[in-house]
């Protein structure tokens, strides 16, 4: 049995990627996502609006190979603005509860330079086991 992409449906075509990979024991390997919308547009320019999105299209992904919220094992968090993150770490829980709920994976979380697409103010990655 090959690995399956996962690509949930809607989704504008992802291009030298792909968004997920299920692979035959049940792991699933989400590439970085980041804050634009299924249509890949930025509808929202802050932080915290970019890590909601970001964080919806990662549970959108998991949704897509079949399981759920509590499957997510691992996210690797990318940012480009630390200060940003501190200043906003109440919010930061509120939305992410509001997504993830009050399940907590093992997390790193990075400060980058700068990410691919211009507009993107943080990216995650994310690996889940669907049985």
């Amino acid at each position: 049995m090959e690995n399956k992409i996962i690509h949930p449906e809607g989704w504008k075509a992802a291009k030298g990627y792909s968004n997920g990979i299920l692979s035959n024991n049940g792991q699933l390997f989400i590439g970085g996502q980041i804050g634009w919308t299924r249509d890949q547009i930025f509808e929202n320019k802050t932080f915290i609006g970019q890590m909601e999105q970001t964080l919806s299209n990662i549970v959108a992904i998991v949704k897509a190979a079949g399981g759920e919220v509590k499957n997510i094992v691992r996210l690797t968090w990318y940012i480009k603005d630390k200060r940003e993150y501190l200043n906003n770490q109440k919010l930061v829980g509120e939305v992410y509860q509001k997504i993830i709920g009050k399940h907590y994976p093992a997390m790193s979380m990075v400060v980058v330079r700068d990410l691919i697409e211009d507009e993107a103010l943080l990216e995650i990655e994310a690996t889940a086991l669907i049985n």
